[in-house]
């Protein structure tokens, strides 16, 4: 939420003079920003939460934001380890913040710096849990406190000497089963980059080069292509003594992604349907034969539109 226009800019965060590049630490920069807005009374926030429960005051909602940004800062920083990001935190708190303020009731005598953290920690949590891993676990709420809470009740009940299982976890967190083991795999696991070396052994091999292809290998790709060779030129030997309606029905019928009616090719050569269809059964069983002639593998091969 930007400051009202008429405040000034902090010194720090303007550029030292014109056509000069200064590097700047966007984080340092942001906390130059909020540290311009001094934390609020209780009097003063009850009345400024009053304000914009009742008529929805914006500068109110403004000034209840900013003096509560610190406290932002404060909890992402708690979570500095998790994420590259401490920025990314921040805006995620923020949000949280929001939400406090948007659900925040000031007669229930509890500060909102006290009420709001709950909310702020919740927000950072869940985009960790998204986004931390190139694969996504947390991905509902059950697994979500799986992922929060899993360690430490597994040590805890160690620690009572019960062992320990999926069953017994899943009944402690009221979930299923499947989400134990999958939560537990990725808490054991941690991404790897498929750019990786793949041992210390081999550095110029990655990850990747150890996963099979999807598509078809060299060989099959280059026997594929020969056979499509061999096959158009059979079809050109046999195109070569076909009347001009034979080519038609071959062309037009036979190898067509999209073949005409046989009404359409009647029509063109002055003739019946039928006749076309029958012409076309006698020009099938030929190239039949003459394909299987050529290539004795595709005995079974089907010819004809579909």
């Amino acid at each position: 939420m930007a400051p009202p226009d008429d405040e000034p800019v902090p010194a720090e965060v303007l550029p030292a003079s014109r056509g000069t590049l200064v590097p700047v630490d966007p984080f340092r920069r942001y906390m130059a920003e909020v540290r311009r807005y001094p934390p609020l009374t209780r009097e003063d926030e009850q009345e400024l939460a009053r304000q914009y429960r009742d008529t929805g005051d914006r500068q109110a909602l403004f000034r209840l934001v900013t003096s509560n940004l610190m406290l932002v800062v404060r909890v992402a920083l708690s979570f500095r380890r998790a994420a590259r990001n401490l920025l990314d935190l921040v805006q995620e708190g923020n949000l949280g913040l929001l939400a406090a303020i948007d659900r925040f009731d000031p007669e229930l005598g509890v500060r909102l710096p006290t009420y709001a953290t709950w909310w702020i920690r919740a927000y950072i949590i869940k985009f960790l849990l998204d986004n931390v891993r190139l694969v996504r676990v947390g991905t509902t709420n059950a697994r979500r406190k799986l992922l929060r809470n899993l360690r430490q009740e597994r040590a805890k009940l160690e620690a009572q000497g019960i062992e320990v299982g999926p069953r017994l976890l899943a009944e402690r967190f009221g979930v299923s089963e499947e989400d134990v083991t999958q939560v537990d795999q990725a808490l054991r696991s941690h991404d790897v980059s498929l750019d990786a070396p793949l041992s210390a052994d081999e550095p110029d091999r990655t990850h990747g080069d150890a996963f099979a292809a999807s598509g078809p290998s060299v060989e099959e790709e280059v026997a594929r292509r020969e056979l499509q060779q061999k096959v158009q030129v059979a079809l050109a030997s046999f195109r070569e003594g076909l009347g001009e309606r034979e080519r038609a029905i071959l062309d037009e019928r036979l190898l067509a992604d999209d073949p005409v009616t046989l009404q359409a090719i009647g029509d063109r050569f002055g003739t019946t349907r039928e006749a076309v269809r029958q012409a076309e059964v006698r020009l099938m069983a030929r190239l039949k034969s003459h394909i299987q002639t050529q290539f004795p593998d595709l005995a079974s091969v089907r010819i004809g539109p579909a």
